[in-house]
């Protein structure tokens, strides 16, 4: 009986270790910023509701979606940050697999708007699978450049990495959705940046883009993408047309003033003269509500959210954790710089969502995912400390 208690008692020792460990590698930083940017995004679905005229917690408004897709992130993270991170690398290939089958699916059955094919309807929701392809695609250049690390400098590698991430840029593309690509192509630059790819041969392939630039505004880019492009040059020359977006998006941002009109009290949503404000533009909408302190604050709280997810990079003691980490970062940081951008009038519009705050479960869940990996590495290498 002595040896069985005293076995029961290591046992019940190592387990309070090992869940110890666990919750001191466990970056509480991370989960509580992503968790106030969700409810940054709740409150603007709340008024985006509120403007619709159907009530708040009708069945299939904005706010009561955006609750459900919150639920189900909650649930995916969860999940995420339970599963051993090490298996993504053992499974790249198939992941791989599976991110082109999805992006070919919305290809064959997707619907969207003038001829588009962007949404998929899963289980009564529509699900954008473009934005989860941006998450597998981290997960696969993380496995393909952490495998060749300290090799990066050759061309040859370099090169493997872009031929990765070309079929699914090609697919969004074909979709078409200019704006994912970008993100796309910002993923794949940032990682081999943060990879420690060679800049001499980055340089080149930054100068090839450059000089392609001509064919691909003639021979791959449609009209109306065109237009959104260059409307941001002079919004006041179409107003009624190209530059309708951006000038009411402009009136919104200046007219929030400091502390803004408060919660529901937005002009340019209520009357509804700013079009897709619960997506694209409902960073406009949030300066006009909560002003220029609410902006800032929700500024601050994605800078402290990429600077957590850059020390997990930081930390992590596998090429793959920095690497993830890397790809994940730029692509929040890029979405964020284009997505205020375009709504302040200083880049182009793309149709780029906010973080968090854009209404749509694709995002936030692909996030929720991408964060839940993030919290994986964590807990897996810093339990190995103790």
């Amino acid at each position: 009986m002595g040896v069985i208690n005293a076995r029961e008692a290591r046992v019940t020792d190592w387990t309070s270790r090992s869940v110890g460990a666990i919750w001191r590698a466990f970056d509480l930083q991370l989960v509580t910023y992503a968790i106030l940017l969700t409810c940054f995004g709740l409150a603007m679905a709340y008024s985006n509701a509120v403007a619709g005229g159907d009530g708040v917690i009708a069945g299939g408004s904005v706010f009561v979606r955006g609750l459900l897709w919150t639920g189900i992130a909650l649930i995916v993270f969860t999940v995420a940050a339970a599963f051993d991170y090490h298996w993504l690398k053992t499974l790249s290939w198939p992941i791989y697999a599976v991110q082109l089958g999805l992006l070919g699916l919305t290809l064959a059955v997707g619907t969207g708007v003038g001829g588009s094919s962007r949404w998929v309807s899963v289980l009564g929701l529509q699900f954008q699978f473009s934005e989860l392809a941006k998450i597998l695609m981290i997960v696969v250049l993380a496995n393909y450049l952490g495998s060749r690390k300290g090799r990066l400098d050759s061309i040859w590698s370099i090169l493997g990495a872009c031929i990765l991430a070309g079929p699914p840029w090609l697919l969004v593309m074909a979709q078409p959705d200019l704006g994912t690509s970008l993100v796309f192509a910002a993923i794949l630059v940032g990682m081999l940046f943060m990879g420690g790819a060679s800049l001499r041969w980055l340089g080149a392939m930054a100068l090839s883009v450059i000089a392609a630039l001509p064919l691909i505004w003639t021979y791959v880019l449609a009209d109306y993408q065109k237009l959104r492009l260059t409307s941001f040059l002079d919004p006041l020359a179409d107003v009624q047309g190209a530059g309708y977006q951006l000038f009411q998006s402009q009136i919104a941002v200046g007219s929030g003033g400091w502390f803004g009109k408060g919660l529901t009290n937005s002009t340019q949503n209520q009357l509804d003269f700013l079009p897709v404000q619960t997506t694209d533009f409902v960073f406009a909408i949030l300066a006009e509500e909560l002003g220029f302190i609410g902006a800032i604050v929700v500024l601050g709280l994605f800078i402290a959210l990429l600077w957590r997810v850059l020390v997990t990079g930081w930390r992590s003691k596998d090429p793959f954790g920095t690497l993830f980490a890397a790809g994940l970062g730029s692509m929040l940081l890029f979405q964020l710089f284009v997505n205020v951008g375009m709504v302040t009038g200083i880049m182009p519009i793309t149709g780029i969502p906010l973080p968090f705050i854009t209404h749509g479960g694709a995002s936030l869940i692909s996030i929720a995912a991408g964060l839940g990996i993030l919290e994986s590495i964590n807990i897996r290498q810093g339990r190995a400390e103790w």
